[in-house]
């Protein structure tokens, strides 16, 4: 549905057809048809391997965008011409045309009412309106740049051995399920993570490999697929993209508009609240001055009209709830990005995430257990396990998760820790691996005791 607007915003054209009322009608139909299908909730959810702070970049603004460009590019049709000027009593037919046609694409200039116009053709240049031509094609280059983040994270994600998609949908189909499909979905969840989880493990052990696990443990920028921490990573990477592309918005339109675009919503508050109400903005000038010379023969006649720039009405009011917008995103994007630092980079958040849900359905009752649960969340699950788990919570809910990690939990007891009567523990040897003083048979490759 995305990219259904953005191509229909590219087809508008910059002036308005007077010629064709069938061409007229049906734009207004292609537009209506691409705006009303934004109301469908299953064409803007997007995939659900994400969090919502991601979602709101590269989905809601996105949207946002592409509408703003629809806005400005059908400006036209409800202001007539993209720019009307003011010619000499000598202008007539043609010459109209041409002086709209040549101020429009060679750019205007802005000098307040009450200054005189310079002679100076070098400090007209300076003064030049570059960017009102150019709105809807940096507006939804911006929709790009807030796409692309998304589209690094689909197209490598999958590289981990995990489909986060098909796992988020399937889980947050669990919430609405009867109680017999709510476990079966879930235990079909549990042995596929149990599964994958098993084969990214690295079973080679030499010098090389424990100093590249001792690395990845400490750093887990590695993006090492058998050290646990290739997803995590690469997620944090995706997480600074969006961080970095929010930021280079304002750097952006800064060089766009030729101004200081990174001030404007503080010069806007700041007038609002001394002068009580809002009057047009000189970044945003609806008339302008225009220069241009016509050849006749040998002369060069050089004209100077002033112009008007109807779209600057729509343009003000959009960059300046855009720049509230971005500053919004900024603020929640940055926020997220160290949340999500703070639960990867410190080993304590793993243990406590996991004991979290073991100590909510009663697992842990003994040393062992806390002793088995540490080795659960760094040895077993690891940093991507961990990271799996908190994607799954946030697109379904704690309940479904707990039974999750209850039935990986149980997985991995029954692969690497059993159950022994104390009688046995003195008398009968354990094969492929030792056992713990309280009555557990630890199996390589987590040792317990």
């Amino acid at each position: 549905m995305v990219p259904e607007i953005l191509s229909l915003a590219i087809r508008i054209p910059m002036f308005k057809n007077k010629g064709s009322k069938a061409e007229s009608a049906n734009y207004r139909d292609e537009m209506i048809g691409a705006l009303g299908s934004i109301v469908s909730w299953s064409s803007v959810s997007g995939s659900a391997d994400d969090d919502w702070i991601d979602r709101v970049n590269h989905i809601w603004t996105v949207l946002l965008l592409a509408l703003f460009a629809i806005v400005v590019t059908s400006g036209q049709y409800i202001l007539g011409d993209a720019i009307q000027c003011w010619t000499p009593a000598e202008f007539t037919g043609q010459f109209n045309s041409y002086a709209k046609s040549i101020c429009w694409i060679s750019n205007t200039y802005y000098i307040p009412q009450g200054d005189v116009i310079p002679e100076n053709i070098a400090t007209r240049q300076d003064a030049e309106i570059t960017y009102y031509q150019w709105v809807p094609i940096i507006l939804l280059f911006q929709a790009l740049m807030f796409k692309v983040p998304n589209i690094a994270w689909r197209l490598l994600n999958g590289y981990s051995g995990i489909n986060m998609d098909k796992i988020c949908t399937l889980s947050e189909s669990t919430l609405m399920s009867s109680p017999d499909d709510r476990q079966k979905n879930i235990s079909h969840i549990a042995k596929y993570m149990h599964r994958w989880i098993e084969s990214q493990r690295d079973f080679h052990d030499n010098a090389l490999v424990r100093m590249r696990r001792r690395v990845s443990s400490v750093i887990i920028f590695c993006l090492g697929k058998r050290d646990g921490t290739f997803l995590t990573g690469y997620y944090i990477f995706i997480k600074f993209l969006y961080a970095a592309n929010v930021v280079g918005q304002f750097f952006l339109l800064n060089a766009f508009m030729a101004t200081d675009y990174n001030v404007f919503g503080f010069e806007v508050l700041s007038y609002l609240f001394t002068n009580g109400e809002w009057t047009p903005s000189p970044r945003f000038p609806r008339v302008t001055l225009c220069d241009f010379v016509i050849r006749q023969l040998s002369n060069h006649h050089r004209y100077t009209v002033q112009c008007v720039l109807p779209l600057n009405l729509f343009n003000e009011k959009i960059f300046i709830f855009l720049w509230f917008w971005l500053f919004l995103m900024a603020f929640l994007t940055f926020f997220n990005f160290a949340s999500w630092l703070y639960y990867t980079l410190f080993k304590e958040n793993r243990t406590r995430y996991v004991k979290k849900y073991l100590n909510l359905c009663n697992e842990i009752s003994t040393g062992f257990d806390k002793k088995l649960a540490r080795k659960f969340a760094d040895d077993y699950l690891r940093n991507d396990g961990i990271f799996v788990l908190r994607v799954i919570e946030k697109n379904s809910s704690g309940m479904v998760l707990a039974d999750l990690v209850i039935s990986l939990w149980k997985l991995f007891k029954e692969e690497y820790g059993t159950a022994k009567k104390p009688e046995v523990i003195d008398t009968e040897p354990v094969k492929n691996g030792k056992v713990n003083n309280d009555g557990y048979i630890s199996k390589t490759p987590y040792d317990v005791s």
